[in-house]
């Protein structure tokens, strides 16, 4: 809303008088939740007391005698508590957000924040030994999700999945196939240490002896590990299809031992003069970067002198970097939070000007899904855990999708299937589209498409019941919520937005009506606003926004 854009430049203007420099982007802005402190709201003064050296209050006051501001834009002005400024809009800027939203229409919401930087966003970067499960698709929604922001907000983004097909878990899964073609074969086969379990292991094993009639016993073991990994990235291509997430590149682990960047990255870290060798193995002195002890990144010759995970982590990296992305995010599980530390000093470590926070990272927290008051657990085909597939096919892809990224990723997400298949008020997902559907019905009934109505020749001033006042200052912080959201790398924050907004919708559907009344041209365009907005929401989350439901 110009209006926020219009303060934002005022305080930031207002301060450079006080001697204090802050960018008109830096200051924050927030609706407060009670009415009475106004419209909107700045903690501005409270981040410049210390550099003034004045407590909090006399700064909000002094900022507030040196504000600069469009006539009209505001009606009253007030400092409060320890120095909060609260602006209270006029109403013909309230108003000015129902046209601004229909005339951006599908456009609403987006800036160029980004100004087509290059982003790269991993996420799911799932090993290929079996199907995805719960946890894999709560990341595949929020790296989704956190993609979309990032475009909305003018980034130019690569969703990027990097498959680890090397290494100890892919010669289990290749042995494990092996043995269930033994077994198949007739001969007892007991599955290796760390083998894989569940049906889909016996599926690659029928599979593969019908695809290759000259390996009957499965001795090609090499042959058994490339097919069962080719089935695998298929079938975990499938789950992703399923949960609507698509990827740019798919980058292979193996690609940076055939084109030598592993070996390129030991040599420049040797070469750095922050390794060592102990015991046979050859380390990185990471203490000397703040770790907590010394890293290995080539195991002794007697454990297979084999390279860590830790290693062709930085290359991979070193990757990135070499491609262009100055900006890096990943999503992965908290269980990846050790390689936070361990990435960044390998980069550093380098002294390749790759700066101290790259890449970033998003970590999340299981997922539990529940039904019938009793955890799910068990999957047909993978056994031990449930694929997302399975959770897709029992309550659609719209409420995993949602329930996904409805919550911080870093809290623990606790998935009731019964409240996704629900048609109810609890159910979030269902709330905001029938929300959505409900502003569609208004047009529906009174033989009008929405995209029609246009706020020239209506008097939006009529539009001055509680509930519409609300509607239209929610709508004004769609923006303001966009860009939050993305730089803080929190979808939840546009859920969040979405169900308050539908909130007001339904209460404001209840209570007024809108055909057949004096205020039904300024009704319906107020109407076409609210379904814009909540449709722009739910397609930034890949969500359907229907028209019935």
């Amino acid at each position: 809303m110009r209006a926020h854009e219009a303060i934002r430049a005022a305080l930031a203007a207002a301060a450079a008088r006080l001697g204090a420099s802050v960018s008109a982007s830096a200051v924050e802005l927030e609706r407060p939740r009670d009415p009475a402190h106004g419209d909107v709201a700045t903690n501005l003064a409270l981040t410049l007391a210390k550099s003034l050296k004045q407590k909090p209050r006399a700064v909000a006051e002094r900022l507030v005698a040196a504000l600069e501001l469009p006539q009209g834009l505001v009606r009253e002005i007030t400092v409060a508590g320890p120095g909060f400024i609260n602006f209270f809009l006029a109403e013909e800027q309230l108003a000015s957000v129902v046209a601004a939203v229909l005339a951006a229409g599908a456009r609403f919401g987006r800036s160029d924040e980004g100004a087509g930087k290059p982003v790269n966003v991993e996420f799911v970067s799932a090993n290929p030994t079996g199907p995805l499960h719960v946890g894999h698709g709560r990341q595949a929604a929020l790296g989704d999700a956190i993609a979309a922001l990032l475009e909305w907000t003018g980034w130019r983004v690569t969703r990027e999945f990097y498959y680890n097909d090397g290494g100890v878990q892919i010669a289990n899964l290749a042995r494990s196939v092996q043995a269930r073609i033994h077994e198949l074969r007739g001969r007892a086969a007991p599955l290796p240490e760390g083998g894989y379990h569940g049906e889909y292991i016996r599926e690659l094993a029928e599979r593969y002896l019908a695809r290759h009639p000259g390996d009957p016993d499965g001795a090609d073991l090499d042959a058994v590990r490339r097919f069962a990994v080719q089935e695998l990235r298929e079938e975990q291509d499938r789950d992703l299809e399923a949960l609507g997430v698509t990827f740019d590149v798919y980058f292979l682990e193996s690609s940076l031992y055939a084109s030598s960047k592993v070996e390129k990255t030991l040599r420049q870290l040797v070469a750095a003069g922050h390794t060592y060798e102990k015991d046979g193995a050859l380390w990185l002195k990471t203490t000397d970067f703040g770790d907590d002890k010394d890293r290995v990144m080539r195991k002794r010759a007697e454990k297979g002198g084999d390279y860590t995970y830790f290693l062709p982590d930085v290359a991979y990296h070193v990757d990135k970097w070499e491609r262009g992305f100055s900006r890096a995010i990943n999503v992965q599980g908290a269980d990846h939070h050790s390689t936070v530390t361990r990435v960044r000093i390998g980069l550093r470590a380098l002294d390749m000007g790759i700066p101290t926070g790259y890449p970033e990272y998003v970590l999340h927290q299981m997922v539990t899904v529940m039904k019938g008051g009793e955890e799910m657990k068990i999957s047909k085909r993978a056994g031990s855990y449930l694929t997302v597939r399975e959770l897709v096919d029992e309550v659609g892809r719209d409420a995993v999708r949602y329930f996904f990224v409805m919550r911080r990723g870093d809290s623990h997400l606790v998935f009731d299937v019964d409240l996704a298949k629900s048609q109810t008020e609890e159910n979030p997902v269902f709330y905001v589209q029938m929300a959505h559907a409900r502003m569609s019905g208004i047009f529906r009934v009174a033989g009008r498409a929405p995209d029609a109505v246009v706020p020239q020749g209506a008097d939006v001033g009529m539009l001055h019941e509680p509930e519409e006042l609300e509607l239209m200052k929610e709508l004004a912080e769609f923006p303001a919520i966009v860009a939050g959201a993305a730089q803080a790398l929190e979808p939840h924050r546009l859920t969040g937005y979405l169900e308050g907004l539908a909130r007001i919708a339904h209460a404001w559907y209840h209570k007024y009506r809108v055909l057949g009344e004096p205020e039904e041209a300024a009704r319906l365009v107020l109407a076409a606003a609210v379904r814009q907005v909540l449709g722009n929401g739910l397609r930034l989350l890949r969500i359907s926004a229907p028209d019935r439901m």
